[in-house]
C-alpha cells in the first residue's frame, strides 16, 4: 500500500516514513507544504492512506482534506495534530477525515490504527483476508495456504496482501508498480513478473491448485478458481 506523509516537521516526517515502513504493508511518501500536498493529490497519484498534519505551510491541512473530499475522493485520512481539543477534533471529522490522533502518540497505536483504516477502506473489517484456502493475516503478515506456513520477504508480501483486498479482480502491472513502491516506482518497472512467479512458487510448494492466475495483457488475478 502506498501512502503520503504531509508533515511540515522534518523529524517527525522522518519518524512517521520510518514507522510506517517497519511493516511490510506500506511504502510511504513525503511532504512538508500543503499546497505541494494538495498539487500531487490533484494530479492523480494513487494513495491508499494519507497522514495529515493540521497545521502547514503552504495550505492549511483542513483546507487540503476539503479540497480532496470535495474532488471526490474517498481514501482514508488520518489526521495528526498537536490541536486535541474536542471542538478541533469534531472540526476535522467535519471536514472529512476518518481519523484523529494527537501528538503526542503511540507508535504502535499510529500503524493499528492505519491498519484499521486500510481495512475499513477496502470493506474488510476483518484483519484475515481469505481467498479459497489462502489466509493473509494483516495485523501480524503471517500468510498460510491450508494451515501451511508460507514465508515472504516484504515485496512480495505487500503484493500478495494488495490482490487479497481485490479477490476475483484483474489488477494491472501498472496498478501494482504504483502502490507497491514510492513517488520514484517508474525504475522498477522490470520486477512485477519476478515477483508473481516468487509468489506463486511458494503458494504452490506444496502441489496446491493455481489462485494467483495471469490474465494475458490485462494483469493479474487471486482467485479461488483454479488456473492452468
Amino acid at each position: 500500500m502506498r501512502a503520503l506523509i504531509v508533515e511540515d516537521e522534518p523529524r517527525i516526517a522522518r519518524n512517521l516514513k520510518r514507522a510506517l515502513e517497519t511493516l511490510p504493508t506500506f511504502a510511504a511518501d513525503v511532504l512538508g507544504d500543503g499546497m505541494e500536498a494538495w498539487e500531487r493529490l490533484r494530479s492523480g497519484e494513487p494513495y491508499d492512506l494519507l497522514l495529515l498534519d493540521r497545521m502547514l505551510p503552504g495550505m492549511d491541512g483542513l483546507e487540503v482534506l476539503e479540497r480532496l473530499r470535495e474532488s471526490g475522493s474517498h481514501a482514508p485520512v488520518l489526521v495528526l495534530t498537536a490541536l486535541g481539543t474536542k471542538e478541533e477534533i469534531i472540526r476535522g471529522l467535519d471536514y472529512g477525515c476518518d481519523d484523529y490522533l494527537v501528538k503526542p502518540y503511540d507508535t504502535g497505536e499510529l500503524l493499528a490504527r492505519c491498519k484499521a483504516l486500510l481495512r475499513r477502506s477496502r470493506e474488510h473489517p476483518a484483519p484475515v483476508l481469505r481467498v479459497g484456502s489462502l489466509c493473509v493475516d494483516t495485523r501480524t503478515h503471517e500468510v498460510t495456504r491450508d494451515g501451511r506456513a508460507v514465508e515472504l520477504p516484504a515485496l512480495e508480501y505487500r503484493l500478495l496482501e494488495y490482490l487479497a483486498y481485490r479477490p476475483g479482480a484483474v489488477v494491472g502491472r501498472a496498478e501494482l508498480l504504483e502502490h507497491l513502491y514510492d513517488y520514484n516506482w517508474e525504475k522498477f518497472s522490470n520486477v512485477i513478473e519476478h515477483y508473481v512467479w516468487s509468489i506463486r512458487t511458494k503458494l504452490e510448494a506444496a502441489g496446491e491448485g493455481r489462485l494467483l492466475n495471469t490474465v494475458r495483457g490485462m494483469g493479474y488475478r487471486l482467485s479461488e478458481e483454479l488456473g492452468p
